[in-house]
């Protein structure tokens, strides 16, 4: 199991939002909220993940205004981090060769609430599919609260008929190389794991990152036994780097002692 950093950009800015409240008002900010925003660019987190030697990160555009501060996040970490937000198979090249390892795509492949299967092979045609991660980030539909998880886009706020269940990360695998879950109720809240999303996510047959709720360590040591080590783990809005109580160093501590990095 591995901890996965993120960078996400709204507005240029770098910042940790609450994942329910990201509507189509972003551009102009109404309705949203807004855990923290950083003082320092991009390229300043970047940097610190590579120097403590993580890999497999992330930076999501949310929005307009983001590309020039998430190209040089890439530029100052070449090779070491994702980028999603807006990726079509006219762009993703471009991104590749920017710096990222790989594209992360949502809105893009599932249109009018479906699979569009044809964008899909686009991409694996354009970039191959070793570069592609599939956001499948999904919430429940309201008051169904034992009912099935459904992928959803466009800011998280339209719901597709996409569930993600053990059948549908079979099928999809063959299109990526990893999968990235937000499990959108519970992003930006701290108010802990969506439990039975982290086991569903274990029997992907591709890498799998699962975001959302994290709270301390012992969310952790939590996605690690639910996970059976098999699903990775974003933290954003928890880490004191973004405002929140959980040490940053800890973290990458912990991680170093299960991956057995000196």
């Amino acid at each position: 199991m591995k901890f996965r950093p993120c960078i996400d950009l709204h507005n240029g800015a770098v910042k940790q939002i609450v994942g329910s409240t990201l509507d189509t008002s972003v551009e102009d900010g109404l309705g949203l909220e807004e855990n923290f925003t950083s003082s320092q660019p991009a390229s300043h987190y970047a940097s610190l993940y590579s120097s403590s030697s993580l890999t497999g990160g992330h930076i999501i555009k949310l929005g307009p205004n983001n590309d020039d501060p998430a190209l040089l996040a890439l530029q100052t970490s070449p090779k070491t981090l994702q980028i999603g937000g807006g990726i079509t198979s006219k762009n993703a090249a471009q991104w590749i060769n920017a710096g990222a390892t790989h594209v992360i795509v949502t809105s893009y492949v599932f249109s009018n609430g479906v699979i569009n299967y044809d964008h899909l092979n686009e991409l694996v045609s354009t970039v191959g599919k070793d570069k592609i991660v599939l956001d499948l980030s999904c919430r429940r539909k309201q008051g169904d609260i034992d009912g099935p998880y459904y992928v959803v886009t466009d800011r998280w706020q339209k719901y597709t008929d996409f569930v993600v269940d053990e059948e549908s990360l079979k099928s999809l695998s063959v299109y990526a190389d990893e999968f990235l879950v937000h499990g959108v109720e519970n992003e930006g809240k701290r108010c802990g794991i969506l439990e039975d999303l982290v086991v569903l996510l274990k029997n992907s047959p591709i890498p799998v990152t699962y975001a959302g709720g994290v709270r301390g360590m012992e969310d952790l040591e939590r996605v690690k036994v639910l996970g059976e080590g098999k699903v990775d783990l974003t933290i954003g809005s928890a880490l004191d780097i973004f405002g929140g109580d959980l040490k940053y160093e800890e973290v990458v501590e912990w991680h170093k002692r299960e991956n057995q990095i000196e």
